[in-house]
């Protein structure tokens, strides 16, 4: 049995040892002949220039007047219960497209509707609705002309746009409206139907 044992241990090879392999002395001449080109290269090109070579603009010259872009707040805002195509879903949020509400004469109607927001039933184009839609009045003047302006205007909507003056006059005048609008019951009589 010994010596079955002792073939089987000559048979075994020995443990593999980690050894350490420099990097090919090419590897190291290319890199260092590729920093020494670049670092001629820097130097060759380098060639200060005088400050009069550029333009005389500063940054308030690159600025761009900040305007609010009404469909990037309907998209942010309204996309999610009227749609992108403004249809709203049947039966539970109403269409902007073609509505009265957004079609009327005086933009003020969906100033106010944006300013406080909507509780109770709703018609709109002879199809009642009974929700809720939250207040946008942590929006700007300008914001509210610009989302309502967008929505007037799209949708198949040709109605007139608004500005930012119309909405502050419209904020002052239902200031002291604290609860939302009772859909029809509130919001009818500005129709005038």
């Amino acid at each position: 049995m010994s010596e079955s044992r002792f073939k089987q241990q000559r048979r075994e090879q020995p443990e593999p040892q980690e050894g350490s392999r420099p990097v090919p002395k090419l590897v190291l001449t290319v890199i260092g002949v590729l920093l020494a080109w670049a670092v001629y290269y820097l130097y060759s090109s380098f060639s200060p220039m005088s400050a009069s070579l550029g333009d005389d603009r500063v940054a308030v010259d690159f600025a761009v007047p900040l305007t609010a872009d009404g469909g990037q707040l309907y998209t942010a805002n309204c996309v999610a219960c009227h749609q992108a195509s403004g249809a709203g879903v049947p039966g539970v949020f109403p269409p902007l497209s073609k509505s009265e509400w957004v079609d009327a004469s005086d933009p003020g109607v969906m100033i106010r509707i944006l300013l406080h927001g909507i509780h109770g039933p709703l018609t709109v184009e002879g199809a009642q609705y009974n929700g809720e839609m939250p207040h946008f009045n942590k929006l700007s003047d300008e914001e509210i002309a610009a989302l309502v302006t967008h929505v007037r205007s799209s949708f198949g909507n040709a109605a007139s746009a608004t500005d930012a003056k119309t909405v502050a006059q419209v904020r002052e005048e239902t200031k002291d409206q604290q609860t939302p609008w009772k859909g029809d019951e509130d919001l009818r009589p500005l129709l005038g139907k």
